[in-house]
């Protein structure tokens, strides 16, 4: 188990998926040591940050992903930023 404290900020370093199941989900459905306390999800396909009034906005693409693969990808809906970095 993962335990976290809010007071500055949480990166969180993950797989974007686990076996072809979706790992960002519109909510957790595991125990929560700390509510509202990320700020940002890096994983091998892309960056979200949760800046814009705690929303998940794409921030970067891994190279050989678009935008489609991320969204397939992704448990939940997202905003994008105007330009999307690369990394």
């Amino acid at each position: 188990m993962d335990l976290v404290a809010c007071g500055s900020q949480v990166i969180v370093a993950m797989e974007h998926t686990a076996k072809g199941k979706h790992k960002i989900l519109e909510q957790c459905n595991l125990p929560l040591t700390g509510a509202n306390c990320v700020s940002m999800i890096v994983t091998e396909q892309a960056v979200f940050d949760f800046s814009n009034n705690g929303r998940i906005t794409l921030k970067e693409i891994a190279d050989g992903y678009t935008i489609d693969d991320i969204k397939k990808n992704t448990g939940c809906k997202f905003e994008s930023y105007s330009s999307i970095g690369r990394f």
